[in-house]
């Protein structure tokens, strides 16, 4: 049987190095090339449509999930799985959205991580059940419009209600309105909680 062509797409090179001498020492597998954003992963899997695509979520030029998405446009097959340190309700959905068929951390066991890449080449999908319940329990609640996002964004940047009000150009009665809503939709009940659960989320970002 032929070996299994991994591409490895990541910004930081002593990961590339590493990955890519546990995957070379495998007898099934090689690597079919190495990028370091995501732009060049895309342009690297046009060119040597590798079986399986390592991918990591936030990179330079192009993101891992953007990537994903562009990939999948140009062969809806193609098998990837997200590498990565981020684990956020919004990372794993973004991700899976786009149509990675795995999702592991980069603190994932070496052979979870051998085993991951042969079950997706094999047609199957990869993704831990903590993580599973993790997008599950984020899925569940109503997303936050454009506007609360601006809010819950400017609640971490330590701002009150007046300075929400004059950088959005709105009332205060309507940024208590928004933070109602959003305190709803995230179930929390203090501005301290809403921006606990949008960092865990990946609402916001510090």
């Amino acid at each position: 049987m032929s070996a299994i062509r991994v591409l490895i797409a990541d910004d930081h090179v002593t990961v590339r190095e590493g990955l890519a001498a546990i995957i070379g020492r495998q007898p099934d597998m090689e690597v079919a090339g190495e990028a370091a954003n995501g732009l060049a992963a895309v342009n690297l899997w046009r060119e040597r449509r590798p079986d399986v695509t390592l991918m990591d979520l936030r990179m330079p030029v192009m993101d891992g999930a953007v990537a994903i998405g562009e990939i999948r446009r140009i062969e809806p097959s193609a098998r990837i799985i997200v590498l990565t340190t981020f684990d956020t309700d919004n990372d794993i959905s973004r991700a899976i959205r786009a149509g990675a068929k795995g999702y592991l951390l980069k603190d994932a066991q070496r052979e979870d991580l051998l085993d991951c890449i042969r079950r997706v080449y094999s047609g199957e999908t990869c993704i831990p059940p903590a993580l599973v319940a993790k997008l599950a329990a984020g899925m569940s609640t109503e997303s936050l419009t454009a506007r609360e996002l601006d809010v819950v964004k400017m609640l971490a940047a330590g701002k009150s209600k007046k300075e929400i009000a004059l950088r959005l150009s709105i009332t205060e009665t309507t940024v208590k309105s928004h933070l109602r809503k959003i305190f709803t939709k995230l179930g929390v009940l203090s501005r301290t909680e809403a921006v606990t659960v949008a960092s865990r989320r990946g609402l916001v970002q510090f």
